[in-house]
C-alpha cells in the first residue's frame, strides 16, 4: 500500500512539473508578441539594384598549343597578304602580291607553324551587368524590440549584360612555302561584345539573410532607422547569349578546328570546318557580405513604412565554352569576372504580426 501511495506521489509531482517545462520560452524565440513588440513582420515593395563593378579583361584558351604545324592548303591571296609580315621577307612578300590569281593552291602553301592562340587576355573588354528593378519581400522575425532577424526576396529579375570592346586573336608564327618563308603577325577579329546592344541576359536570385539593430522603441518611437549586416547568395540562370556574338564564336570554332584538320589557309579564309561547333555560356554562384542602413516609418502598431539602401562586395565569374558537337572536343575557353558590388534601394510598406 505504501509503495502505490510513493508511485501516486512520484506522478502527480512529475505532472506538475511538465506545464511549466513544457511551456518554458525563450524571451529570443517565441511565436508569441515580446514585451511591448510583434515578432514577425513583412514588407514589399519596388527594389532597385544598381551595379557599380567595372569590366574586367576576357581571358581566351583554344585547343592550338604554341608551335602547333599545320598545312595551310589552298588560301586566299588577300588572307595570306594580310596576315604574312613583309618585314620578314620582302622578297616573297611582293612575289606573292603580283602573283595573277586569287587563290594560291596548295602545292605554292606549304605549312604554317601557329603561335599565339593557345592563350591570351583581350584588353579592354568585358561584361557589366546592368541596372534592374523588381518587387522586394522583406520579411523579419524580432528576438527582442531592437534585434530582429531579415531574409530578403523578390521576384528574380532578368539581368542585361552589356559587353566591352572587340577581342582578337593574336596570330603569330611562320609560313614556309615552296617559294620560301615568310612570318605571320595578325591580330584576327573574332568578335564586337558591344553589338546588339546587349552581350547576354541572365535571371538573377539575390536572397539574403541580415540581423538587424533598430534604434528607438516600438509604440514610443514612429521613426526608427536602423542598420544591417549579413550574407547574399547569388545564382543565375536561364543565360542567353547576344545571337551575333554566339555566331562570331562559332566561326572562331570551325577557324580553330581547320587548323587541327591541316587547313590553315582555310582557317584564314573564315571557311567552314569538319566540326560543328556549339557555344555554351555559364556563370558561377557566389556568396557576398552585405550591409544595410535603413529606417522604419509607424503608421500604427501594424502598419508600417520602410526604406533601405543595403551594398554588397560581389563578384561571380562568366564562362563560355565553345565545343566540336560531333566530337565533345573543346575547341575554345574563354572566362572573365563581373565585378557586380551592387548598391540597392528598397522602398516597402510593410505589417506586424
Amino acid at each position: 500500500m505504501k509503495k502505490h501511495k510513493l508511485y501516486l506521489s512520484l506522478s502527480l509531482g512529475v505532472a506538475s512539473l511538465l506545464p511549466t517545462i513544457s511551456f518554458a520560452e525563450s524571451s529570443y524565440f517565441s511565436l508569441k508578441d515580446g514585451d511591448g513588440f510583434k515578432r514577425f513582420s513583412i514588407s514589399a515593395g519596388w527594389l532597385h539594384a544598381m551595379p557599380q563593378g567595372s569590366a574586367n579583361p576576357v581571358n581566351i584558351n583554344t585547343s592550338v598549343a604554341e608551335g602547333t604545324s599545320s598545312k595551310v592548303g589552298s588560301v586566299s591571296k588577300q588572307s595570306v597578304l594580310d596576315a604574312a609580315d613583309r618585314s620578314s621577307n620582302p622578297l616573297l612578300y611582293d612575289a606573292i602580291k603580283i602573283l595573277p590569281t586569287d587563290t594560291l593552291p596548295s602545292l605554292l602553301t606549304g605549312t604554317a607553324t601557329i603561335n599565339g592562340l593557345s592563350n591570351w587576355q583581350a584588353q579592354g573588354t568585358g561584361l557589366e551587368a546592368d541596372d534592374v528593378d523588381t518587387l522586394g519581400i522583406m520579411a523579419n522575425y524580432h528576438f527582442t524590440d531592437n534585434l530582429s532577424l531579415e531574409i530578403k526576396a523578390g521576384i528574380p529579375p532578368k539581368v542585361d549584360i552589356q559587353g566591352k570592346g572587340n577581342i582578337y586573336a593574336p596570330l603569330s608564327g611562320s609560313a614556309n612555302t615552296s617559294l620560301g618563308s615568310i612570318d605571320l603577325k595578325q591580330d584576327i577579329h573574332i568578335t564586337d561584345l558591344t553589338q546588339g546592344g546587349k552581350a547576354a541576359t541572365a535571371r538573377a536570385w539575390l536572397p539574403a539573410v541580415e540581423l538587424h539593430y533598430q534604434f528607438g522603441k516600438s509604440g514610443v518611437n514612429k521613426f526608427r532607422p536602423y542598420v544591417g549586416a549579413g550574407v547574399m547568395y547569388a545564382y543565375f540562370n536561364d543565360l542567353k547569349m547576344n545571337s551575333g556574338i554566339e555566331s562570331d564564336l562559332i566561326k572562331a570554332g570551325h577557324m580553330i578546328q581547320n587548323i587541327h584538320d591541316g587547313q590553315a589557309g582555310a582557317a584564314l579564309d573564315g571557311k567552314t570546318s569538319s566540326a560543328d561547333p556549339i557555344v555554351k555560356l555559364e556563370a558561377t554562384d557566389t556568396f557576398a557580405p552585405i550591409v544595410t542602413l535603413g529606417a522604419t516609418y509607424d503608421f500604427n502598431p501594424n502598419w508600417f513604412a520602410v526604406g533601405s539602401v543595403s551594398y554588397s562586395k560581389m563578384n561571380n565569374e562568366a564562362k563560355i565554352y565553345v565545343t566540336d558537337k560531333n566530337t565533345g572536343k573543346e575547341l575554345i575557353r574563354a572566362n572573365t569576372k563581373i565585378d557586380i558590388d551592387p548598391l540597392i534601394t528598397y522602398v516597402g510598406v510593410g505589417y506586424r504580426f
